[in-house]
């Protein structure tokens, strides 16, 4: 049994604009036949631009909107039928909007979920120590939530989603505003809960570094449609073609003049290259440089993920 299962996934609004006679009622297509299964134990990024539908499906998925029409799977259960039971199986992080208590610290927090789960309490207190160890929340365990940090309640957040033991967890925006330190400790929690715990991740995201670390696969949606699906890597080399080369010098850096290279950065011992692999092999490019000068350092890097996520939305066809 998959956890995620959508089949037709659509769904439609309508649109009423003037009054009276002149009333005109428009049909907005926010979700248009999507088809797609999920592994359980798998971590995928569902991404799009704003108004592709991501928020719609999510909202159908966690049983929130009722479709206009298709089928939907979670866990063996449909989401907007069984509500109540999917909610002791499935856990929902936003990054805007909190599960914590504001005034009370996460240790309070924990306490109250344990209730409304129906946790038994040997149970409890054995998940607890795991996620206060894992999450490393003891530092402001007994903190009022109005006094930590963003980086604290995200975690905090995350660790509470995790209490009930559920088996997929959603995540939205999880890193919105959080430094790079923090957004890194987020990602490797989430993906060690994942590998170890086998919990199955549907994670949206605008931060292509969140993709990178935590997801596996790829589903990118736009105008309500599926335009990819596929694993990270398996996107890079289909829609950008191109790799970023750094080079230090021992001596003065020389001029790189070859078709398909763009030089990004020069300073007097380094060059900063990007080279397009379609017209001239990345083989071909660093044989030139070795020639050109003599070279103490070179990495090979691929282009940030932002630009291939634009990349395949100036590609995808609109829908009809």
């Amino acid at each position: 049994m998959a956890a995620v299962e959508l089949e037709n996934l659509r769904k439609t609004f309508s649109l009423s604009r003037g009054w009276g006679r002149n009333r005109a009622v428009s049909e907005i297509i926010a979700v248009d036949d999507i088809t797609l299964n999920v592994e359980k134990g798998e971590a995928v990024a569902f991404i799009g631009p704003n108004g592709a539908g991501k928020s719609t499906t999510i909202k159908m998925l966690t049983g929130i909107l009722h479709p206009t029409s298709g089928r939907a799977s979670l866990l063996g259960l449909n989401p907007w039928k069984s509500r109540r039971q999917l909610a002791y199986k499935i856990g929902v992080v936003f990054g805007q909007r909190s599960q914590l208590w504001y005034h009370l610290p996460p240790r309070d927090t924990l306490e109250l979920l344990a209730h409304i789960y129906n946790i038994e309490r040997r149970e409890y207190i054995k998940r607890r120590d795991v996620l206060v160890e894992r999450f490393d929340l003891a530092p402001f365990w007994s903190t009022p939530v109005r006094k930590l940090s963003l980086g604290q309640r995200m975690r905090a957040e995350v660790a509470a989603s995790l209490l009930h033991a559920p088996q997929l967890l959603f995540l939205d925006e999880p890193t919105i505003g959080l430094d790079v330190i923090a957004r890194q400790e987020l990602r490797d929690l989430i993906s060690e809960w994942n590998q170890n715990n086998g919990v199955t991740v549907f994670l949206t995201s605008h931060d292509a570094g969140d993709i990178e670390r935590v997801a596996q696969r790829v589903i990118v949606i736009n105008h309500g449609r599926v335009i990819f699906d596929d694993k990270v890597s398996a996107m890079r080399r289909q829609y950008l073609g191109s790799k970023i080369l750094s080079v230090k010098f021992k001596q003065a850096a020389p001029q790189i003049c070859l078709a398909g290279v763009t030089q990004l950065k020069r300073t007097e011992y380094a060059l900063k290259l990007e080279v397009n692999t379609r017209i001239t092999p990345i083989e071909a490019v660093m044989s030139h440089i070795l020639q050109a000068g003599s070279v103490a350092d070179i990495a090979i890097e691929d282009p940030p993920l932002e630009e291939v996520i634009a990349h395949i939305y100036s590609q995808a066809p609109l829908s009809s």
